[in-house]
């Protein structure tokens, strides 16, 4: 089949690719755990899975390794209806790994084996605008960005996914202790962040992102970049967003919590879900309602609430079926 006639995609996730250990019981520190379940993991993997779960067709570009632990990340996300085509293995790098426990006070402790992993070398072999363009919306994170080259064709995807009406969506999922020098990441963003159609952003987050640890003051600042949707998650108070100058704030359902790990990553494949299907490109996203805006963004919510009250940050990925009764329809246009 040539590639003018592949079959279109929905959304194409770039970025890190992780196998996420978890230990066959929480309660445990990393050291005390006797046994480990491998998951998929890095947060634009979980976005896709997320993706897949609730019936779109994502697929995942990215970097792994030639070894075993590349092979099961292909097998896997291919087996939740990832498109893993762009997904490349290779030889001169070992995939990352991440050993993740909660210990009996509910604390998360990470082990991590990603130093110079394979999820570095995107390049600009991976970039591929014919296949991003199957698409109808990308979407990215900064965490495997250290390199150079790796910044370049992260850039590269981005201006070519813009420039062509497509949703772009970052969410940065800033692990600074990774950066020898903030700085550069700072920097990073100041490039990607004018490319997007969408931010997520926690409040945790805002501060290094934007200048202020205001959610309303960060949502106007990037709004300012060019953001046509910035979005600030605030935890168990929701989330809050900015449409052509109006707040909205959208509360988060009640959830038992057990890990927060992946709940980002469930609001923004949620989120996500709903943009494609309702308008599936940025010129119609910007006849959106704020009332359309808030209903996905509460369904977000609810997504991500599912997540915390499972362990590891896929286990609790609903599908389809799961939340139909909560996922939102698109109001009827008026007039």
């Amino acid at each position: 089949m040539s590639e003018g006639t592949q079959p279109p995609l929905d959304v194409v996730c770039f970025g890190e690719t992780l196998v996420d250990f978890l230990p066959s019981a929480p309660g445990q520190r990393v050291r005390d755990v006797p046994e480990w379940r491998p998951c998929t993991g890095g947060s634009p993997a979980n976005v896709a899975v997320g993706l897949a779960r609730l019936g779109l067709r994502p697929a995942m570009l990215g970097v792994v390794g030639s070894d075993e632990f590349g092979h099961f990340l292909r097998e896997r996300l291919a087996s939740e209806g990832v498109d893993v085509s762009r997904l490349r293995q290779t030889a001169e790098a070992r995939t990352g790994l991440v050993f993740i426990s909660l210990d009996a006070r509910g604390e998360r402790s990470f082990t991590y084996f990603r130093t110079r992993s394979a999820e570095f070398l995107l390049g600009g072999e991976d970039v591929d605008a014919g296949f991003l363009l199957r698409a109808k919306a990308v979407h990215c994170g900064s965490n495997s960005l250290h390199r150079q080259e790796a910044r370049e064709a992260t850039v590269r995807m981005l201006e070519v996914a813009r420039g062509a009406d497509r949703i772009v969506s970052c969410d940065p999922n800033l692990r600074l202790h990774a950066w020898e020098d903030p700085s550069e990441l700072k920097g990073l963003l100041a490039r990607m962040l004018p490319l997007c159609t969408v931010v997520k952003l926690s409040e945790e987050e805002i501060g290094f992102a934007t200048g202020t640890d205001v959610p309303d003051e960060a949502l106007a600042r990037l709004a300012a970049l060019g953001v046509a949707l910035p979005v600030v998650t605030l935890g168990e108070r929701g989330a809050v967003l900015l449409w052509k100058g109006e707040r909205v704030h959208v509360p988060a359902p009640r959830a038992r919590v057990l890990d927060t790990t992946g709940a980002g990553d469930g609001f923004v494949a949620a989120l996500l879900h709903g943009l494609v299907r309702w308008y599936g490109g940025a010129r119609a996203l910007s006849e959106a309602t704020c009332a359309e805006l808030a209903a996905l963004a509460t369904f977000a919510c609810e997504v991500g609430s599912r997540v915390v009250e499972r362990f590891g940050a896929v286990d609790g990925l609903p599908r389809a079926e799961e939340v139909a009764a909560v996922m939102p329809s698109r109001p009827p246009a008026s007039g």
